[in-house]
């Protein structure tokens, strides 16, 4: 049964990323992207990595991918324009394909020929973590060893946060806000005006 939901999950992840990459819509290229995070999940968890598989569908699935199909939604983007430059940008992503090719030829050559050299540097064992899972693991170790290195990124991603927030956050002039302390110090002698129509007239 295991084998039989490797070759499921991996047939699926890679028919949904080649869709990613050769679907016309935008909104179904992140909707493949979706269903291959939640894919490679089951991948993840088949091989005993269930913190990995759980912050794909957290994290990717959850926040990521759907921020992505907000966005296309929502901008009006002209696909048709951004693909006539597509032959301007082929010579360089033909570049980096073909590093990206040659990286991974290298680390499959070395994993078929030289199979002892991947296993040559062994992490420390670490005491009192045989009988705990992933999570628990990756918990003590991250709050214990990396407490101050997880702070700091937490404090980047604050200020990257308010960063964002204050560039993007421009008041037009020709906009009538929302002023909270105009509308408690209102009275009824202000806010309310009676007119006495007569009859037959308008206002």
């Amino acid at each position: 049964m295991t084998a039989i939901f490797f070759y499921l999950f991996a047939t699926i992840t890679v028919a949904s990323a080649f869709m990613v990459i050769s679907a016309r819509n935008p909104v179904h290229a992140v909707l493949f992207l979706i269903l291959a995070f939640v894919n490679s999940a089951g991948l993840f968890m088949l091989n005993g990595a269930e913190f990995l598989a759980l912050l794909l569908i957290v994290v990717y699935v959850g926040a990521v991918a759907v921020l992505f199909l907000f966005v296309v939604m929502m901008l009006d983007v002209d696909f048709v324009e951004l693909r006539e430059g597509f032959l301007q940008y082929l010579p360089v992503g033909a570049l980096v394909g073909f590093i990206v090719m040659a990286e991974l030829l290298m680390v499959l050559g070395t994993w078929v020929f030289a199979p002892g050299a991947i296993g040559g540097i062994a992490a420390e064992p670490i005491p009192n973590m045989a009988d705990v899972s992933n999570i628990e693991a990756i918990g003590n170790i991250l709050y214990t060893k990396y407490i101050f290195f997880f702070q700091v990124a937490g404090l980047i991603l604050l200020v990257a946060m308010i960063g964002a927030i204050v560039l993007t956050l421009h008041h037009r002039p020709n906009v009538r806000r929302q002023n909270i302390n105009d509308q408690i110090a209102r009275n009824p002698e202000t806010a309310i005006e009676i007119k006495k129509v007569e009859s037959g007239k308008g206002v």
